[in-house]
């Protein structure tokens, strides 16, 4: 293992076994701490899953790939499987400690979502694998997901990316909830690679948190079922190359990024996106991934230099430490496990370019130090 690719995982595990190992043993409810500006017993209705679903979302195709692995790394991957997994019996399961809701409130429909966008990710591990009663109880619980009405924006995404997975599991399915989200993001698109969040643009990173992700994901998943889909994927694997280019670019020599928007303290989730554009093959040309790597790797570092967890291991809300005023009502501990969505490209091949290639500086590192071979940028 490289001493990059121990660096991630070192990290990944940081961040994921204290929710996973809690879960495995039907204790998460117990052990993770409630934080945040509304009172717990409000967000105690939505955090534990929100814990869960963000955490395997990042860390499903590792989960998933079958590639060669060192001794270390391999049995890590081994372990985490079998945790993933009794972790989503207790959270689905009626009786258990953490038999989690996905029923109550606006919010379940945003982290089942979450968790559906994992299995997609890690079909074999995370479904297939599962005892048939921890399937029965898992696509009960999602089913019950569609008594919520989302809000007309990104929302819409979590809707049909639950129908999504029901498909994949084989129940019957709500097309019209997945054709709905999808025409109406594309309806939502503004230009260059950017939709709006409804009708109107954010300057937030949901087009990374969410949109992107899903809306390919999705697509992936369903565009030979419809031939308009199959036209949607097409274009919108374009729109994501490029905003995982205009991703990439935000990266500054020394790993810091601007911080703008709504739920900055997803930290480093905010390169969603450009993770998942690195592990689909969805980088443009002239972007290495060897150099995506790098960059990710100095925004890793540059914000795990604070001590960001508690004594449990538990994140703080905030970006370098504990900054519990950049989170917003709606954050509570759980949400900010959306930072493990960087992890995905642990699940490419190590012999892989992103991880076998040697070093190479990303753009704003080869602007800043006079790079004469930088080119200009264009619009999609």
């Amino acid at each position: 293992m490289s001493s990059t690719r121990s660096f991630w995982v070192s990290v990944m595990d940081a961040v994921a076994r204290p929710v996973l190992s809690s879960l495995a043993r039907d204790s998460l409810k117990q052990d993770l701490p409630v934080r945040g500006k509304l009172p717990p017993e409000d967000r105690m209705q939505y955090t534990y899953l929100e814990a869960l679903g963000r955490v395997l979302t990042g860390i499903a195709p590792w989960l998933e790939s079958d590639a060669p692995l060192s001794r270390e790394e391999d049995a890590l991957r081994t372990e985490y499987r079998e945790m993933a997994r009794r972790a989503i019996h207790f959270a689905v399961t009626p009786g258990t400690r953490d038999r989690m809701n996905f029923s109550s409130g606006q919010q379940p429909i945003v982290d089942a979502a979450f968790l559906s966008h994992a299995i997609l990710r890690s079909p074999r591990q995370l479904w297939s694998l599962l005892p048939d009663e921890d399937k029965k109880a898992l696509t009960d619980r999602m089913k019950e997901t569609r008594t919520r009405k989302p809000y007309v924006c990104n929302w819409l995404l979590f809707s049909a990316m639950i129908e999504v997975f029901l498909r994949m599991a084989g129940c019957e399915w709500d097309r019209m909830r997945v054709d709905l989200a999808l025409r109406m993001h594309f309806d939502w698109y503004k230009g260059d690679g950017f939709y709006g969040d409804g009708p109107e643009f954010h300057m937030d990173m949901y087009n990374s948190f969410v949109i992107h992700p899903m809306l390919t994901d999705i697509l992936d998943s369903v565009w030979s079922e419809d031939a308009e889909w199959e036209k949607m994927r097409a274009v919108q694997r374009k729109r994501a190359s490029r905003f995982a280019a205009v991703l990439e670019r935000l990266i500054m020599p020394d790993g810091s990024y601007p911080v703008f928007g709504r739920s900055s303290t997803y930290r480093f989730g905010c390169f969603h996106m450009l993770s998942q554009a690195a592990l689909e093959g969805l980088l443009p040309g002239d972007i290495p991934p060897e150099s995506v790597r790098c960059a990710l790797s100095a925004v890793i570092e540059r914000t795990m230099a604070f001590d960001n967890f508690d004594e449990n291991g538990f994140l703080y809300i905030g970006i370098c430490g504990r900054q519990e005023d950049m989170g917003e009502e709606y954050i509570s501990t759980g949400s900010l496990y959306l930072c493990a969505a960087v992890f995905l490209p642990l699940g490419l091949d190590p012999s892989h370019p992103f991880w076998s290639a040697p070093d190479a500086a990303w753009t704003q590192k080869r602007i800043w130090q006079g790079d004469p071979g930088v080119r200009a940028d264009h619009a999609l």
